[in-house]
């Protein structure tokens, strides 16, 4: 009779684990979009024009419906003794630097999410909320979101960050390239509002085209390299210096190839096809129903 209860058990519990690991590879198998269109958006950000005013600071948080402030706060110049990331609560931050050639104008350098033509928080996203669309902008979705946080890993830039003081549904965050206006055919709003237009918002063909010639144009103030243009395999931003950004370490130095490896392969195929938390606790109340019944026997003996 044991025998046949163990036997029944085992067939009822293998077929529990079949329908729940089926029916679970559907839903969390991953499958990334990256459209990687030439009629992509990018920005050309001069770091040369732009005055460190911090607007696009500001626009950035109105937009996103962050604790913002009032504008005339953004003047306060003492933020730039200390190098600053983008976090939860600011998704791009303008930092500054010394300037080698000419000491008394500073380096000012935009950073936020780099929208990269090959993402490597696309590639490592176990269930697909990033994604890369056709207009450049690298976007997640917030309901697919498990909050493994490998994006931040992965991110050759560590942008994407958590929102850790939140104890109910914390977030990844990071620049969306402000999807939802460009969608309606507006301007990113750090671009919009920056006063002395060191923000280019435009197909990137026609961006590196821009950088090209301003680069032949004007050879004593640009250094001949466009950040962004070749980094991990291209980027939606790009970056005109007087001098090496990498060097500044305003921008870290990478090499062009892309980020994303061969992970991602690896990584997508062990959890398309795991045994799902449903799945094993069945096989371990399985285990504990047998060795119960075995404690029984053994006692009833």
């Amino acid at each position: 009779m044991e025998k046949q209860n163990r036997r029944s058990f085992f067939k009822s519990a293998g077929l529990l684990t079949a329908t729940i690991a089926g029916a679970s590879t559907k839903s969390v198998k991953a499958s990334p979009e990256n459209i990687l269109s030439e009629d992509r958006m990018g920005v050309l950000v001069d770091t040369t024009t732009c005055i460190g005013c911090r607007n696009c600071e500001w626009a950035c948080k109105k937009t996103h419906n962050l604790p913002a402030g009032e504008l005339n706060s953004y003047e306060d110049k003492s933020v730039f003794k200390e190098m600053r990331r983008p976090d939860s609560s600011a998704l791009t931050v303008v930092n500054q630097y010394e300037n080698e050639k000419r000491i008394n104008f500073p380096i000012n350098v935009k950073v936020q999410c780099m929208h990269c033509d090959h993402p490597a928080c696309v590639s490592a996203c176990i269930v697909g909320a990033f994604s890369k669309k056709e207009n450049g902008s690298v976007i997640w979705d917030t309901d697919k979101c498990i909050g493994c946080r490998y994006c931040m890993v992965a991110c050759p830039f560590q942008v994407p960050s958590f929102e850790y003081d939140k104890a109910l549904d914390p977030e990844i965050r990071k620049c969306d390239f402000c999807f939802e206006r460009t969608k309606e055919g507006l301007l990113p709003a750090c671009v919009e509002i920056c006063p002395v237009e060191a923000l280019v918002y435009g197909p990137r063909s026609e961006l590196i085209k821009i950088a090209r010639e301003k680069i032949k144009k004007y050879p004593d103030r640009y250094i001949e390299h466009i950040y962004g243009e070749n980094e991990v395999g291209g980027t939606s931003w790009l970056y005109l210096a007087g001098q090496d950004l990498a060097k500044t370490k305003a921008l870290p130095a990478l090499e062009t190839k892309t980020a994303p490896g061969v992970s991602e392969s690896i990584q997508h195929g062990i959890f398309a096809y795991f045994v799902p938390p449903a799945s094993l606790y069945a096989l371990l109340a399985g285990i504990m129903w047998l060795n119960k019944k075995k404690k029984e026997s053994s006692e009833g003996e």
